[in-house]
């Protein structure tokens, strides 16, 4: 606010005519890749849509040749997990890092992983610490703005007092733009990545705010918090309506009920055009996480197949960044989906009926998907079974408690999606292996 203070008629007649505009700061125009509403775009404009997976480097530093790996599997994106030297690292091979990451095609997300949890993790890193690790680095990411995201910190606040989160991110944005970094900025929520209490939702806009390049994007990381498609369709609603850009930085799957709901995530990503890296590629204390057994891309676990071969997976959607001279085709041309569905016929007494589509395939595997519709009347629980003509066997099924006998398959409802009202369906999935042929077999649905 100017105040003006009258003191002689002559300097109130001279400066009469003046009118003071207060005008606010303009934003840097932003260099290398940047935000664009809610999306991200490459320096000439093509959008780029992360597909890819965390890396876990900091603890394996040898691992080098897991950037080849994930890459030859479709990633256009891959995160990497540093060290400050706090908890972990410190990570002084930021250089290197970035070079296997251009040598492979891949962008570049790096992370400080020590911030994990801070405020109830007492040997957590603060925000303020970690952008002075990235100071410590400037030299090795000035000019890689093409190719690098800097995510400030993992998970920088945990459910202790997460409304600090606000001003830590604001005055870590506002850090790293004064020391004069001009990369594309991508901060967590807190909660652990989770925002159960919705801190970052709420107060978001004050962050993107306090970037006076108006390059930063929002990560939301999604486990047993998100384990319904209520929940995380409200979520990323909510950032969608308010013009809000959010990637999806982590996420798991659910190898158990009450866990994620990762086909939910994965097909609401790719419906919305959203990034998404899943955690992790390998070497954690709890395997189930990992997507590769000991890191051997030959040996991809139930969720290595998942997020790298199913529907909406990292293969079949996955652009490789017009920076290294990718189109608009898949990065791995090695897999091919198809889609094929058998109905069966109604029942006469019109309780269920069940449709089974193949909704990915590759050598050796596949996906499918049983949608379970009730007929004329409401139904309480119901069982699907079928069997196998060319020797498939299911591997992992999620949605339905499904066991086999031989060629033999019984799917049965799980506690939540058993009660159906009449003409109402729901889905469930699996995947399998198969010796080559891969017919869709004919269902039976049974209900009560």
């Amino acid at each position: 606010m100017t105040r003006v203070f009258a003191l002689l008629g002559a300097t109130l007649l001279a400066i009469a005519g003046l009118v003071v505009v207060s005008q606010p700061p303009q934003a840097q125009a932003a260099v290398g890749l940047h935000v664009s509403g809610t999306k991200i775009v490459e320096a000439n404009g093509q959008p780029l849509v992360m597909r890819g997976v965390n890396h876990p480097h900091v603890w394996y530093t040898g691992r080098t040749s897991s950037f080849a790996d994930v890459k030859a599997l479709g990633s256009n994106t891959v995160r990497v997990v540093l060290g400050s030297g706090k908890r972990w690292g410190p990570s002084g091979d930021t250089a290197e890092v970035i070079a296997l990451c251009k040598q492979n095609k891949l962008i570049c997300v790096l992370e400080v992983h020590d911030t994990t949890g801070y405020g109830e993790e007492g040997a957590a890193a603060s925000l303020d610490e970690a952008v002075d690790y990235w100071i410590s680095q400037k030299s090795a990411l000035v000019g890689q703005e093409d190719y690098v995201v800097i995510n400030i910190g993992n998970e920088p606040i945990g459910n202790t007092n997460a409304a600090q989160w606000t001003d830590a991110t604001v005055n870590a944005v506002k850090k790293m733009r004064t020391n004069g970094f001009q990369h594309l900025l991508m901060v967590d929520g807190p909660n652990w990545g989770q925002d159960w209490q919705y801190v970052m939702r709420d107060n978001a806009q004050r962050v993107l705010d306090a970037d006076t390049q108006r390059n930063t994007v929002l990560s939301i990381h999604m486990y047993a918090v998100f384990n319904t498609p209520a929940s995380i369709i409200d979520y990323l609603d909510r950032f969608q309506a308010n013009g809000w850009p959010l990637v999806i930085g982590e996420f798991g799957w659910k190898f158990a009920s009450g866990e994620v709901d990762h086909e939910t995530i994965l097909a609401q990503a790719q419906a919305r055009g959203m990034g998404y890296l899943g955690w992790s590629w390998s070497g954690n204390t709890d395997p189930i996480l990992d997507m590769a057994t000991d890191f051997d891309p030959t040996r991809l676990t139930t969720w290595g197949q998942r997020i790298f071969n199913g529907a909406n997976g990292i293969k079949a959607t996955s652009r490789e960044a017009s920076i290294y001279g990718g189109g608009n085709q898949p990065t791995s041309t090695t897999t091919t989906t198809t889609t094929t569905t058998t109905t069966t016929t109604p029942p006469p007494t019109g309780a269920c009926t069940a449709s089974y589509t193949t909704t990915g395939q590759w050598q050796g595997g596949f996906q499918a998907e049983v949608r379970v519709t009730a007929g004329t009347r409401a139904i309480k629980s119901w069982t699907v079974t079928w069997t196998f003509a060319d020797g498939q066997t299911v591997s992992n099924a999620w949605n339905a408690d499904v066991t086999s006998s031989g060629a033999n398959v019984t799917a049965r409802n799980a506690s939540y999606n058993g009660s159906l009202a009449a003409g109402a369906s729901t889905a469930f999935g699996f995947l399998g292996t198969t010796r080559g042929a891969n017919t869709a077999p004919t269902l039976s649905c049974a209900a009560s």
